[in-house]
This record gives structure tokens, sequence and C-alpha cells, in this order.
């Protein structure tokens, strides 16, 4: 046998037990000896360090004056940890306060680690992904590898450092080497396969130079277990049984032949095989087949429960335990096809399943916040998201393992631009950089049933060979989930047609444009647009804009701002301010700026999400996806999000999560019907419909209920058409309730129209926007006459959780338009908090209860408040004590 060779074994094997609970099995920690994560790193510049890679990694070396930082750390981003420079979300700090040449020389890294070494027993260094951009790697004064084997953001490498380990203290050193990220590969060198934010927010000083995922010691016995991996194969349409097949890695880390033994247990299933390895020779073994009987289904959130099952396996070495190893996974079944118009859609578990995401930014120096995640996906499915597509930012286990246990589609991919899509300028190198990128973010990946599909390409598809060395890549982890070129509607060779648009728009448009055939219209699918600019609160904004940014930003749409993009497509508000100023009148100011803003989100956010719910069932070119263009941002920012990055929910927000209810009754711009919308998988009803027509002064001048209706499970229905009374105000209101059997609301929709509609000028699209022509007359909104809201509020503490009440009545005889509620500690409003609803509307006699959760230690030791305002009504402060 070659040393090294990689083959594959399917021999016969021993099968016992049965279907058993996640969680249960061998502990493989029992055999695999130790795994440690490096905990942190000391940092320092190579002007000061020096080149000396043999001196730094002596154990000797005194690293006292280097800077101590997180164990994912790029350059920068261990630099903020420590201190070093000012608020860098403030302003124009990042740019104004950072050097970019402190990043044009080499940095290292350093830790130490003590060990123990032991006869027949073996350490690795192990890096699960790359070293952002490439790097030399030391070890106890000996160079274990440079920059032609570690490079590209995303490889996996181990390296066995079992002849170089001492008793005691031993040192590992990484000189990580400059980054460069070209935006233009027409008119830029592109040097490096790497990770950037393209013109999402301003770039990173560093480029992301740095270590970026977690680095390990691994010690094994004589044979390591590597990358477990299942494969499923669920029975459709009845989802009774699962074939399962399970296969990992065996590499023997000795100079003679070792007879192996590989054992699995997935619940009460054991299984067996013998194997003999020569000497250095890596194997996969594999076990098939495995049968389930009525296995537990994973399934999307929005579609049903979420269970798992655990593989643990252990590898012994002449009969003494070596490795082990365990992972999650979870039995589905995910296809994607295209229909017949040409688009693409997805089908989970044999159901079709309509892809209503966002897309996910990592934070802009790929820090690691294990809170703040949970934070995230907890917005995720309150909003009723369910998929969410990473472009090209790979993340940590933490974030895969999250969207397994909520349920969250995932679709991640490689990134546009940059020398990721600059497949002309490639060396060699950068192929076999791309093909390694495949293969570990495939194990990475392969496993978690979240995973919808992988998108090779982002804006264009790979070339022939490009695509095939991806292809390859992925197959090597037994990848199962769809393989798609790109989000842009090229056929590329090996997968054919995409089934994406691609068209955008990336800019404002108003609320009606999403319906119909136009560009970015609820038809097929799209996985990247939205209507752009997504201005937070007044208290977000205060902590990121200066007095002047601040005047800016009401005063002078078409001034850039830096905290919008370093882009000139999107480093102004321009269009979006226009439009702001004819459907809702001139800003009288920065509040009342802000104030329309968040009408103007809401309303464009809602559509966006409404009309492809609505258009899922029609019968010409039906809508089978949208993914609204951004989730979060990697910055604070002024666009592209349905949260700040201070995670205060605003208008945009609601909008989008009024939308996304699970059950559902909505308006349509495009032929004033109402719309019936189920996400989930069974019928839903009997239900009724109330429409209310209602004049600005609060004459209601049209008002409809109607006969129970079924709304269809995973479908959307079109009931009646809601009438413009004659001599109805130009701004008028149409209010849709939702009610089941009972007579209980179980939906209710608020919309502001205009009798004078948007127009746009769909002949004249572009990738960016579509040019608005006529706008909707929303200005008699600043005429309302004065609301009247009752309330009061009350807080109760759960353990670490608080959740406040407020409750809210119209005593009056006018509409409380857009009320919004906000806990506050101090004058801090407390975010993140998972609210039942916000900018709410309420009618004379009507009453709502909203209830937001947070924790206890966002109050800072002080008793929540709860400040109410709206359109108009005046704001106030409410007392929230805990109860």
């Amino acid at each position: 046998m070659i040393p090294g060779l990689v083959v594959v074994l399917i021999l016969p094997f021993l099968l016992t037990g049965s279907d058993g609970p996640a969680g249960a099995g061998p502990d493989p920690a029992a055999v695999a000896g130790q795994v440690r994560t490096v905990p942190g790193w000391r940092l320092r510049s190579g002007t000061e360090a020096g080149d000396d890679g043999a001196a730094l990694s002596s154990p000797s070396y005194d690293d006292g004056a280097w800077t101590a930082v997180p164990a994912r750390s790029t350059v920068l981003g261990g630099l903020v940890a420590a201190g070093r420079y000012p608020d860098l979300n403030y302003s124009a700090n990042l740019r104004d306060k950072v050097d970019p040449k402190d990043f044009t020389v080499p940095w290292w890294y350093r830790t130490t680690v003590t060990a123990a070494p032991a006869p027949g027993r073996h350490t690795f260094v192990d890096l699960p992904g790359g070293v952002i951009p490439k790097a030399e790697v030391w070890f106890n004064g000996t160079m274990i590898a440079g920059t032609d084997v570690v490079a590209g953001a995303y490889p996996a490498h181990r390296f066995d450092v079992s002849g170089l380990l001492r008793p005691g203290a031993n040192a590992l050193a990484v000189k990580v080497f400059p980054s460069s990220l070209c935006l233009d590969p027409d008119t830029q060198p592109c040097p490096d396969l790497s990770i950037g934010f393209l013109d999402w927010n301003q770039p990173p000083p560093d480029n992301n130079m740095g270590v970026w995922r977690d680095v390990r010691f691994v010690e094994t016995g004589a044979v390591s277990l590597r990358d477990p991996r299942v494969v499923t194969r669920l029975a459709l349409p009845g989802l009774e049984s699962a074939e399962l097949t399970v296969r990992a890695e065996l590499a023997n880390n000795t100079d003679r032949t070792v007879a192996a033994r590989a054992t699995g247990k997935i619940g009460t299933l054991s299984f067996a095989k013998d194997v003999t390895l020569a000497p250095h020779e890596t194997t996969t073994v594999t076990f098939e087949p495995i049968h389930l009987d009525r296995p537990r289904v994973w399934w999307p959130a929005q579609m049903g429960d979420q269970p798992m099952y655990r593989l643990a396996m252990a590898v012994s070495a002449d009969g003494t335990p070596s490795d082990g190893a365990s992972t999650d996974f979870g039995v589905r079944d995910v296809q994607s096809r295209l229909n017949g118009g040409g688009d693409r859609y997805y089908l989970v578990n044999g159901k079709p399943f309509l892809v209503r995401g966002a897309g996910w930014v990592p934070d802009l120096f790929l820090r690691s916040d294990a809170r703040r995640l949970q934070d995230e996906f907890s917005y995720i499915r309150d909003l009723g998201l369910n998929t969410i597509r990473l472009e090209g930012k790979g993340e940590n286990d933490e974030f895969y393992q999250l969207a397994d246990r909520l349920g969250i589609m995932l679709l991640p991919g490689w990134e546009c631009c940059t020398k990721w899509q600059a497949y002309a300028k490639w060396t060699p190198a950068d192929h076999a950089v791309a093909r390694a990128s495949a293969v570990t973010e495939g194990h990475r990946l392969r496993n978690h049933p979240s995973i919808l599909g992988f998108y090779v390409g982002s804006d264009t598809a790979p070339t022939p060979e490009v695509e095939k060395e991806y292809l390859d890549g992925l197959a090597a982890s037994d990848w199962q989930a769809p393989v798609i070129s790109s989000i842009g509607w090229r056929t590329s060779p090996l997968l054919g047609a995409s089934g994406n648009k691609g068209l955008g728009p990336y800019w404002w448009v108003p609320p009606s444009y999403w319906y119909g055939k136009q560009k970015g219209g609820a038809f097929g699918f799209e996985a990247e647009h939205g209507p752009g600019p997504a201005i937070p609160e007044l208290g977000s904004l205060e902590k990121i804009l200066s007095p002047q940014e601040l005047a800016d930003l009401w005063q002078h749409g078409d001034k850039p701002q830096f905290h919008l993009s370093w882009s000139e497509n999107f480093d102004r508000l321009a269009e979006y301010s226009t439009a702001l100023e004819r459907r809702y009148g001139k800003p009288t100011g920065l509040a009342d700026f802000v104030e329309k803003s968040q009408l103007a989100n809401y309303e464009v956010n809602r559509a966006q999400f409404e009309a492809y719910g609505a258009e899922q069932s029609a019968t010409d070119r039906p809508s089978t996806g949208t993914i609204y263009w951004l989730l979060n941002n990697a910055w604070p920012s002024l666009f592209w999000h349905l949260y700040d990055h201070s995670m205060a929910p605003s208008g945009g927000y609601f909008g989008a999560r009024t939308a996304l209810r699970p059950l559902h009754v909505q308006y349509r711009y495009d032929n004033a019907a109402v719309a019936l919308v189920n996400t989930g998988l069974r019928d839903a009803g009997p239900l009724s419909v109330q429409t209310t027509v209602f004049d600005l002064d609060g004459t209601q001048r049209y008002d409809h209920t109607t006969n129970p209706v079924t709304a269809k499970g995973n479908a959307a229905s079109t009931l009646d058409t809601v009438p413009v009374p004659d001599g109805i105000s130009t701004t008028y209101f149409v209010r849709l309730l939702l009610r089941d059997a009972q007579g209980n609301v179980v939906d209710r929709n608020v919309y502001w129209l205009s009798t004078q509609p948007d127009e746009v000028n769909t002949e004249a699209d572009e990738w960016r926007l579509s040019p608005q022509t006529a706008y909707a007359d929303l200005s008699g909104l600043r005429r309302l006459a004065k609301g009247t809201v009752s309330a009061t509020a009350s807080s109760e503490a759960r353990g670490d959780d608080v959740t406040t009440h407020v409750t809210l009545t119209n005593p009056g005889d006018q509409v409380a338009f857009f009320l919004r509620a906000t806990v506050i500690a101090g004058d801090t409003e407390v975010a993140p908090a998972i609210w039942s609803d916000d900018y709410v509307t309420l009618w004379p006699g009507e009453s709502m209860t909203l209830t937001a959760k947070y924790r206890r230690a966002q109050l800072n030791n002080t008793e929540p408040a709860v400040r109410l305002n709206g359109v108009n009504v005046d704001t106030r402060q409410l007392a929230a004590p805990l109860g």
C-alpha cells in the first residue's frame, strides 16, 4: 500500500439493536484521548516581533509584552478586544482611528501548551478552518507548514507534531501574512481567496487577516478517526422508514501495519467492522445499510419538530482504544428542481417549501459571541423566517447547531466578486485552495439537517473546471443537499440552469413593486433582493452618528454617509429620501425623519414577504423563494437589515414579522384583494376575515365579514376585493381581522393606503433599483387628529428572564396610529427583546396587550419602564415594576 493513499472499504459488519434517542451511545471522549482548544493567543506585529520563527516558537521565549487576544481573532478583532482603539462603531472612527499600514506586515500569534508525551500516543495541531489569507506554522522551534500548505480562508489542516513534543511546556506560533481583497478584479490585483464584505459596509482595515477559527491540540492512539458522517435516505412520501450509511476516515499514524476495529452507535443500534491498515494509510470505513423504522423526521420550524440523532464512533488499534468522535444528524429529505417556468423550487420531506429568508452577515472582525448568536437566532425564529443565506462567509459550528435546533434552513456558498469569481486570474494554487475549501466546508456542513443547498457560485457561475473542483470537493464529504451554480439565471455545464432570477433590486422600491412579473416581483426564486435603506430608531442612530451626520441624514439625502457603503452605488440615501418626502411629506426634523422612515420600512418590508407568500399558489410562474437582502449587519449600518446592529427591532422588523406570521391575512397592492396564507402543512379553519375601510378622520366607510373559509395548508388563497369608496380621503386605512370559529382574533393587519398609487418605470429597470415615477400621497397622516391611549405596564421575573406586559386601550374617538412601546432601563432601550407585536394601531374602543421578553441582566439593576409613542399620540413613560 502506498503511504498516505486514501481508499474506500465497504465490508461486512456487525449490526445489533434498534433506534434510540440522540445522545445515546459510547462516550467518544473515553477513547479519544485529549482535545484541547487553544483558549487564547498572544499577538504581536512582525515589525516588533521579527521574523525568527524558530526563536518565537521556542517554549522558552518570553511573550509577556505581547497582546492577549481571544482564541478566534483576526488581527484587528484581537486588538479591538484588547482595547487598542476607541469605539470603532461611532462615526468615521473605523477610517480615522485605525492605520491600515499596520496590517501591511505579518503578525504573529503565539500560545503554549503543557504536555506529557506517552508511548504509542500521537499529538496533532489541528486547524479546522483556514487562516486568512496564509500562514507559516511553527512548533517548538520548527516550521511544520508554510504558505504553500496553509493558504485560503477555509481549508482544514492537521499536523502530527508527536516527534517535536516535549514534556512540560510546548510552544505554537503562527505567522499570518497580510491579506488583500480586491473589490474590482478587472482593475486590481487579486491575490487571495479570502473573506470580504463587498459593498455591504465599510471594509475592515486589516482585511480580516488572522486566525479566525479554533485551533486545537488533538491526542490519539495509533489510529485516528475523523469526519464521521451519515448519509440518510428517507422513504417518501410516507416517511415510514429511512436507510442510513455511516462513514468515517481511519488514519494509521504509525510505520507498521495495524489491525483496527471501528465501532459505532446510533441510539441503541450498534455496529462494528475490522479493518487492516497499512503504514500511514488513510481509509474510509463504511457501514450500510442501517435501517430505521418510523424515524423521527426533522422539519423546518413552521412545518414540524426538529429531532436529532447522535452517531458516536470509536476505533481501537491492535485491541487498544485509540480514538473516537461523535456527530449529531437529522433524518430529512431535501430536493430541488426546476418547474415549468424554469424557476428553482425546493421540497423538504416531499413537501413544497416556499423559501422566505434573509442574508446573514458575520461580525466585521469575525468575532465570536455565543450570547449574541443565540439572540440573533431568537430574532430569526421570532420573525418567522425559514431560511438564512450565507454568501461566502462560512460560520463556526455553533451557528449550524443552532440552525438545526431551531429549524432554520441554510443556503451557504461562496462569495460574489473578489477573487472568488475572478476565475481567469486563478493560479494552480488557487484551484487547489478552492477544492480544499469545498472539502472542508462539505465535512463541516454535511451532517446538518438545516442545510437546504449550496451555491458554488454567487453572482456568476464557475467555469467548468472550477465547477468540477467544487463538486469533487463536496463529493468527498458524501454531500447530499442540492448544489446550485449561482444566484444568477445562467446555465452551467455540469449543474445546468440555476433557476434563480438574480436581478435585484437592492435599493428603494415602493410596496406595490413586489407584485407583478417585473424583475424582483413575486414570481420564481430570488436569492438576494430588498428595498435597501433601513433607518434605525433614534436611540440607535445617536450611538453611531455624529451631530453633523445626523443633520445630513434628514436634510441632505444626496450626501455620502460613512455608515452606508464605500460604493457609490449605496453610499447615499438619494432615491429613498426623495420617496420619503414625496410620499409622507418633507421631514420637519430628525425625529420626524426617523418616524417616517419606520412607516416606510414597515410597509415595504411587509409587502416583499407578503407578495411572495400570496403568489406561492399562482398558476403562472408561482413564487418559490425570496431572500431579503440582508438580515443583519457586520457593523452599524443605515441599510440592508431587518434589525440594526444594536439589536433594537424597529419598523422594518415588525413589518416583516407581520408578513411572516404562520396564519396570515393580507392586502394585495396589485389588485386590492385580500389573501389568506398558511405556512403550516395542515389546513386551518373554519376562519372568517373582517375587512374594514376607514377614512382619515376615523369614519368607517366599508365593513365586510366573509363566510367561513379554510386556509389550505402550505398554500395561499385569494378572497374578496377591497373597494375604494367614493369620496374617501386621499390617505385612508384598511384593517384586516382574521378570526377562528370562536371569534378570537388570530391575525390582525393594518394598512395605510392612498388613492394615488405608487408607480415605477419597469422598462428602466437596472440591477440596483427600478426608478419610481409617481408617489402615493400618504401626507394625510401628518394631519391626523390627536389620539388618546390609556396604558398600563407591569413586569415579572422568572429566573434570569423578565416579561413586561403593556396593555393599550383607545378610549377616545380618533385612531391611535402606529404605537410603539419600548422597554427602557434608565434612558436606554432594552435590546434585544422579543415583542409579541409593536408599531400597532388602535381604533376607538380597541384594546391590545403587548409583551416583551428579555434578560434580567439587561436592566442593569434598575426597575424596567416603558416608553410609549405614536404618530398622533404624545410620548410618555410608564413604570413597569417587577412584581
